[in-house]
């Protein structure tokens, strides 16, 4: 069991991803923002096993937040989710800090897929 943190910004995206997360096992935290995010991901010390955070959000975008959370607490595992090309390409940027970025719209299965494999090759 991995303990998750989802940023996002729609809810029905934040909500089914929880919910399919939690059905496998694991422990998740959810913020609407990437300054909700940051400011969860801070006061657990950076205790997250992987943080799914869309790149597009308002107040702080997920890139932003990956950049600050990154330079906190080296390590800590970062998968984005986005349905935008040139967000995609921003986030090549992060190399070494984010481990995968998942092009929305994906299924359930394949956002779990993707986060699973995630923390198994970069445990």
């Amino acid at each position: 069991m991995a303990k998750l943190l989802i940023v996002e910004d729609d809810e029905s995206v934040r909500t089914l991803s929880a919910r399919a997360f939690e059905r496998a096992g694991h422990s998740v935290d959810i913020a609407e923002d990437g300054l909700q995010g940051l400011s969860l991901i801070t006061a657990a010390e950076g205790g997250y096993d992987i943080v799914v955070s869309d790149i597009r959000m308002p107040a702080m975008d997920g890139i932003e937040m990956a950049k600050a959370a990154a330079s906190r607490f080296p390590g800590l595992k970062i998968v984005l989710m986005t349905g935008y090309a040139d967000q995609r390409e921003r986030a090549e940027e992060l190399d070494g800090v984010i481990l995968d970025v998942v092009q929305k719209p994906f299924t359930l299965a394949e956002i779990r897929a993707r986060v699973e494999r995630a923390l198994v090759c970069f445990a």
